[in-house]
């Protein structure tokens, strides 16, 4: 008995070691009102650029930079509120939600985000964040917020000459032709697609499936006849796609490649039977077919598209132009804060150093 005492006032005696110790200031930033930075922190932030970056264990000289990271982060915010810069919790949630729904592939709110990695991975929306990218919701839209805030304000410094970043045709073309190996459209199909789930009755699905199939191949109905259909109900999906000769087209309609090739042995027009998977009963037409070739600078970036190559090269240097000049506001602007009015280190040298060899 007066062991397992011991052990407990051990236990507890460690524990309130460990948090004081996660409590240890290692910076103070006080352009406005004054934060600390703790070894709580710091670690907090280190374990999020491991997860994102691979890496199991930061160095010395990782965790510094980290800190240093966080310092400017601090030191650009606070500047910014200084100024009246803001963001609403409003223009947050419209931030994240557009974010989720891009991960998600349609539109959908943080509430059903969360019901969707329930479902799927039976988890809790905070522990697949955790995992993720090693905060909870909340941590990430404080961390989401901050880096809003500190993007508006160097924008609000930069806006005319960010705004005004323009290329060359000369430019243009000098990158056009260093990157041209990476312009190669590989042999494309459009394909158009009828699904039908079965949804727990096979039966019905493929009496379904079946009757759009004659109907099209009677030309009942086109494909735009479907698709008008499919808006009505919630029994189809009708989709066209462009599906290039490669592994990850496969994976995309969940096929072999060898099954791939087949498909595109086929001639624009072929209409395939009603087949079965495990999920559901579909069919599918070719709409037409795309020979591989190099692209020009006046081609379409993929079929289908209106954007030329020329237009996604001018934009991409375009947005490089932007990202140099907001980068180098921001280097200019750290550097102009970390002045000692604005930024103290509580720890340095060989007392920092100890801190950060956990």
């Amino acid at each position: 008995m007066k062991k397992n005492i011991l052990l407990s006032v051990f236990f507890v005696a460690t524990s309130f070691v460990f948090a004081q110790s996660n409590l240890q200031p290692l910076a103070t930033v006080k352009v406005g009102k004054s934060e600390t930075i703790t070894l709580g922190q710091l670690k907090a932030r280190v374990d999020v650029y491991q997860r994102q970056s691979g890496i199991t264990n930061f160095n010395l000289d990782q965790k510094k930079e980290v800190l240093d990271a966080m310092i400017d982060e601090r030191l650009v915010v606070q500047k910014a509120i200084k100024s009246g810069i803001s963001v609403t919790d409003s223009e947050l949630d419209q931030y994240f939600v557009a974010m989720l729904s891009n991960m998600a592939g349609k539109e959908v709110t943080e509430k059903e985000f969360g019901e969707i990695i329930q479902t799927e991975l039976s988890k809790t929306f905070d522990q697949y964040m955790k995992e993720q990218i090693g905060m909870t919701v909340s941590e990430y839209k404080n961390f989401l917020k901050n880096q809003l805030i500190a993007q508006r304000y160097i924008m609000s410094l930069k806006q005319k000459e960010i705004e005004s970043a323009s290329v060359t045709d000369a430019e243009v073309r000098d990158a056009y032709e260093i990157n041209k190996s990476a312009f190669v459209q590989s042999d494309t199909m459009k394909m158009f697609f009828v699904v039908v789930p079965k949804q727990g009755d096979a039966s019905g699905a493929k009496v379904l499936c079946t009757s759009l199939y004659n109907d099209y191949k009677a030309k009942k109905v086109t494909t735009d006849g479907l698709e008008k259909q499919m808006q009505s109900s919630n029994k189809f999906q009708a989709v066209s796609m462009y599906v290039g000769k490669n592994a990850s087209a496969a994976a995309l309609l969940r096929i072999d490649y060898s099954t791939l090739l087949e498909m595109f042995k086929r001639s624009k027009g072929f209409i395939s039977e009603v087949f079965e998977t495990e999920t559901d009963y579909q069919f599918y037409t070719i709409l037409d077919k795309y020979d591989a070739k190099m692209l020009g600078l006046s081609d379409p970036v993929s079929p289908g598209q209106a954007v030329t190559v020329y237009e996604y090269v001018k934009g991409n240097l375009i947005e490089e132009k932007r990202t140099i000049i907001f980068q180098t506001a921001l280097s200019e602007l750290t550097k102009e804060l970390r002045v000692p009015a604005n930024f103290k280190m509580e720890k340095s040298g060989a007392a920092l150093d100890k801190l950060l060899t956990w």
